[in-house]
């Protein structure tokens, strides 16, 4: 396993993290012994950086990790995020940023995660309603009181970024990232590069398009969040096949596959970008560790910048409501 450092921080976590969301909601059925088989495959292989947070099923994605990692708590860090409010029957109120909300999420949170202090949290996404210094300065709380060691900010915009910073250290930026998804090369990546925080990447695969998995719009299963995600629809989904036709045809040439490619693209992009695709199965995870060994020439990232450029997807990444809670 390789590691990098998250930012200025402390924390030194492995070059590919694990994101667990995935085992608990939104991506199809569910399997609780395989998800945690695949965390503590994902620890035996190095791995430690786990992600999760307290929307994802929600508060039952906590739990899980929870229970994966109770004998091995020394070996991870454990990353969580809050603001994402979700009712009884798991749907979305809204996201909240309010200082007393903060430190009732961060002790539930710690108790569905079995541990006492969360290494690296995050506010999920940024309250409008709320000055960042405000929720920031609630989150820098946690700290003096052992809750948590490191603060992060999800899919903020760099203005806020740097309000944050500017209230307290940020260990960590965390955003979607990806061949069809390079919007952070806008701006986000320059900042956190200015100020020393480490670039977490999620969805670094295009939510499993980029794999090939996926030919046609039937191959999602019935229940998967992403038959109503704006790039798997229709027109969108068969312009952004021809893309990953492409991606196949270089990951072939190299003797890998296009998981393998996408995730060293994103690993190339600099030593303080940490990518976390999303597994709940044994054998992706270990597919996914195989592009640390897969090295991409100058050439090649050329090559791959023509046929994958800013704004090559088609479609959004979120529904207008979701669109509407990303880079604020």
């Amino acid at each position: 396993m390789q590691y990098r450092r998250l930012g200025k921080s402390s924390l030194v976590v492995s070059a590919v993290g694990l994101g667990c969301m995935g085992m608990s909601e939104f991506y199809g059925e569910t399997d609780d012994h395989e998800s945690i088989a695949t965390i503590q495959h994902a620890i035996d292989r190095g791995v430690t950086l786990l992600d999760t947070a307290d929307m994802y099923g929600s508060g039952r994605n906590e739990e899980l990790v929870g229970r994966a990692i109770e004998k091995r708590r020394h070996e991870v860090i454990v990353a969580s995020k809050f603001g994402n409010v979700r009712g009884p029957g798991g749907s979305f109120l809204g996201v909240n940023g309010r200082p007393e909300y903060v430190q009732q999420a961060c002790e539930a949170s710690l108790r569905r995660l079995r541990i006492a202090t969360i290494d690296l949290y995050y506010q999920h996404r940024v309250d409008t309603d709320v000055p960042i210094e405000e929720t920031v300065g609630a989150m820098a709380r946690l700290i003096e009181q052992g809750k948590v060691r490191w603060l992060g900010l999800s899919e903020a915009a760099p203005e806020t970024i740097r309000r944050a910073y500017a209230t307290h250290p940020i260990a960590a930026l965390q955003s979607e990232y990806s061949l069809w998804s390079r919007d952070p090369e806008d701006e986000i990546l320059a900042v956190c590069h200015e100020l020393g925080i480490g670039f977490v990447a999620y969805s670094p695969l295009g939510r499993g398009f980029l794999t090939g998995q996926f030919q046609k719009f039937e191959d999602i299963p019935e229940n998967d969040y992403r038959r109503h995600a704006p790039r798997f629809q229709g027109e969108n989904f068969e312009k952004n096949l021809k893309l990953v036709e492409r991606i196949k045809e270089i990951a072939a040439q190299k003797g890998c596959t296009p998981a393998q490619l996408a995730l060293a693209w994103v690993l190339s992009r600099g030593e303080n970008v940490i990518p976390i695709p999303g597994t709940k199965r044994r054998a992706y995870l270990d597919q996914n560790l195989g592009a640390l060994e897969i090295p991409i020439s100058a050439a090649e990232l050329l090559r791959i910048d023509e046929i994958a450029p800013l704004g090559v997807a088609a479609g959004e990444r979120y529904a207008p409501s979701g669109m509407q809670r990303v880079n604020l």
